[in-house]
């Protein structure tokens, strides 16, 4: 990676960086902080990692490990939010020095990555030919149309994206996943996309040869460069373009009369273009016949846009010549080989998951089984290729001599070429000709009363243990003077919030009721209800008594009940599991893992309610002891990403239960400062908040924030770039209750 300072006219090379161990294939600008003012240089690489640089150092300031495969995108966003896309088919979200979240979703390489203008947005793309957009580290919404590989995106307006692929068009999307428009104009793979400052046309690279700019929605000029690659492009400040291509030579077009080069640098230019040699399979010059093909007089009648392209025949040899409607001539852009006459041909690559081999087998291993795919390239060890098919697959290694006899047979002894040759930045290959493959691979306040004196769960209310003196969920001791200094009583949170209210008369009545109609298999005995009575009361100390090993085996037989009448029990199991003696049975290394089994099955959006809040609560109250927060503590990747699917219902008391449920995540999370389990809630936190409407479950949700980022810059940060404060600043002047304005505004001075 070399950074390169721009002196008046022309570029000197400033640093060549060097931190990877095998090629560079993307690298981002960091804008500057207070930190680094100057800001910073992120590189991806083909050996999994990506490298931070400061622009006055050769030398990495730190590397970034965490993904399994090519980096081979980056954009960067605001507060220092990096985000890197890999062929490990996964993209990260980074912060300083670590991986906040991993967005996992694409089914092939992710070449393409941007962060958008609205704070916690991102764009990814992908050879399995989707855009998916994630916010807050979840996948919003899956964009379809491509018919190939996407291979960059571009950002117009918070609403307004494009994209480039290798089905040789462009497209222009919606957020909302509407596509606008489609734009042809390239003949071949499209690499790379650039939009110009302030304005909606830009610029596009692909291996085609060609540059093309698009004014309007069209064409509006084209400009051939003598490399049959142009991977990528770039559109600068000043609106000067900049270009990379296959040749290892990084080019600059302008409009400027001032930075425009001398009438003896465009000359060398157009002389190195007109000796090029173009085969007719990768570009746009469709079936040739050289007998066909007129004289150097075809050229004396003018272009009829800008970018067309004439073949002549002269002395036996064809070229090709490109209209300038700016110049007003033909310019020469090459010989055209492989076509009639010609005595040179380009070998292709074909595409498999996203990466370019020389050969891609298919293997039958008998008659009646499927068959596999076993890709190759004349550079790899037969045998170590045979042994990776037969793990990946799980075939027999007794085939190992047979595949690779195989694959040397039907190479018939390739090597590599001698001939220079620059890399895919995407794909770590040769660049693709078409007609070589059919293309890549194919690779989402209480609960209401229903009858007087019925028992409803969850109908008692919710109780809390007071805070410093002033209960800030209850409300009790609120009261303030006007002139009183506000003091922040609401986080850090210290302890868990649990669900304790409950009328063990009511939830008993509603057992034994629902037990008299229940199935056969299903009925639980006399002895079996006084157990649960005892237990009921053990939990509630009302009792002395310590639960005991039958009573806990008969609460597990009755919360397995069917779905319609589990309700009572499942309250049970809230209240048992609060108790020492409970939790630790329940959520010990021994039955811990059927406990979470049982409680995410009712977190079914298409379940009872009834369930859903007392699953809910159960799971909050787990956290209550040692035992029970380790536990919640090693699920927490199944727990929350289930938990989640309960913001789309309108129970208000189910949102609290979730609000609830990331509290007391946050309260775990700031005791062991896990700065990745920090962003996993921070992520869901910033997506419920615009969800809920009960202020009880926003208050819960800013004590939460509160608890993630107080003494933690890494954590403020990373709220920031999900755009926290806007979903939240609207609380920041309700009136009642007054605990949730003021708790707001604490986290709002911390952001």
């Amino acid at each position: 990676c070399s950074l390169y300072l721009n002196l008046n006219r022309g570029f000197t090379e400033m640093h060549c960086m060097s931190g990877h161990s095998n090629f560079v294939s993307c690298v981002c600008i960091i804008p500057p902080s207070d930190l680094y003012p100057r800001g910073l240089i992120a590189t991806g690489g083909n050996d999994h990692n990506i490298c931070i640089f400061t622009v006055d150092n050769p030398a990495p300031l730190y590397i970034l490990k965490g993904h399994k495969n090519t980096v081979c995108s980056l954009s960067s966003g605001k507060f220092g939010t990096l985000l890197s896309g890999s062929w490990d088919a996964t993209a990260k979200v980074w912060l300083n020095d670590r991986c906040m979240m991993t967005l996992q979703g694409h089914t092939a390489a992710i070449w393409a990555v941007k962060i958008l203008p609205e704070q916690g947005l991102m764009l990814t793309g992908s050879a399995d030919k989707t855009i998916k957009l994630w916010k807050a580290g979840r996948c919003g919404r899956t964009f379809t149309g491509h018919e190939d590989c996407v291979r960059g995106l571009a950002i117009l307006s918070e609403m307004e994206f494009l994209s480039c692929a290798n089905d040789a068009s462009v497209r222009r999307w919606q957020i909302s996943g509407e596509c606008l428009q489609v734009y042809y104009g390239h003949t071949n793979y499209i690499y790379s996309i650039s939009v110009f400052p302030q304005c909606k046309d830009f610029v596009t690279t692909g291996e085609d040869r060609s540059l093309r700019i698009w004014k309007q929605g069209e064409c509006a000029q084209t400009i051939r460069l003598p490399a049959q690659s142009v991977w990528c492009c770039c559109v600068l400040d000043n609106g000067d373009i900049v270009v990379g291509a296959s040749d290892g030579i990084i080019r600059v077009f302008t409009e400027s009369l001032e930075r425009t080069a001398s009438a003896e640098e465009i000359q060398a230019f157009e002389n190195e273009l007109s000796q090029a040699s173009i085969d007719p399979k990768t570009g746009d010059l469709g079936d040739i016949n050289a007998d066909d093909l007129p004289g150097k007089e075809h050229l004396k009648d003018p272009g009829t846009r800008d970018g067309q392209t004439r073949l002549i025949k002269d002395n036996g040899k064809i070229e090709a010549y490109q209209w300038s409607v700016s110049e007003g001539r033909w310019i020469k852009i090459g010989d055209v080989v492989g076509s009639s006459g010609a005595t040179q041909q380009t070998s292709g690559k074909v595409l498999f998951e996203g990466k370019e081999y020389d050969y891609v087998f298919t293997v039958d291993v008998n008659e009646s089984g499927p068959s596999y795919k076993l890709p190759y390239n004349i550079t790899d060890d037969p045998w170590l290729t045979a042994y990776n098919f037969l793990q990946k697959n799980d075939l027999n290694p007794m085939f190992l001599d047979q595949v690779a006899k195989f694959i040397m047979d039907n190479t018939k002894g390739q090597t590599l070429s001698t001939s220079a040759q620059f890399s895919d930045p995407f794909t770590g290959a040769g660049r693709y000709v078409p007609g070589s493959s059919s293309g890549s691979s194919t690779v989402p306040a209480a609960d209401p009363f229903t009858g007087a004196g019925r028992y409803v769960p969850g109908s008692a209310s919710n109780a809390v243990a007071p805070v410093g003196g002033v209960d800030p969920y209850t409300g009790t001791g609120a009261y303030q003077s006007a002139a009183a200094k506000v003091e922040n009583i609401y986080f850090p949170k210290k302890d868990a919030v649990t669900f304790d209210q409950a009328n063990p008369m009511q939830i008993l009545g509603k057992l034994k009721e629902l037990n008299g109609s229940a199935a056969e298999e299903h009925k639980l005995t006399e002895d079996d209800l006084i157990t649960l009575e005892k237990l009921l009361s053990a939990t509630c100390n009302t009792s002395a008594e310590t639960p005991t090993a039958q009573q806990l085996q008969t609460l597990w037989r009755a919360v397995n009940w069917p779905e319609d009448i589990v309700f009572p029990a499942l309250d049970i199991l809230r209240l048992s599991v609060r108790h020492p003696t409970v939790n630790e049975n329940f959520c010990s290394e021994k039955d811990h893992v059927q406990l979470i089994i049982l409680l995410l099955k009712f977190l079914n959006p298409k379940g009872k309610e009834a369930n859903q809040l007392l699953a809910l609560r159960a799971l909050c109250n787990c956290f209550v002891s040692q035992a029970g927060q380790k536990l919640m503590m090693e699920q927490r990747d199944e727990i929350m990403t289930q938990a989640i699917e309960m913001k789309f219902g309108s129970n208000k008391n189910i949102h609290i239960a979730l609000a609830t449920l990331m509290l007391n995540y946050a309260v775990c999370l700031h005791k062991v400062n896990n700065i990745e389990g920090k962003a996993q809630c921070l992520s869901i936190i910033s997506t419920v908040i615009e969800v809920v409407k009960d202020l009880e479950a926003i208050f819960r949700l800013l004590v939460a924030l509160g608890t993630l980022i107080s003494d933690d810059t890494n954590a403020v940060q990373l709220a920031k770039s999900l755009g926290v404060d806007s979903h939240i600043k609207k609380y920041a002047s309700v009136s009642e209750p007054a605990k949730v304005k003021e708790c707001c505004r604490f986290v709002l001075n911390l952001l």
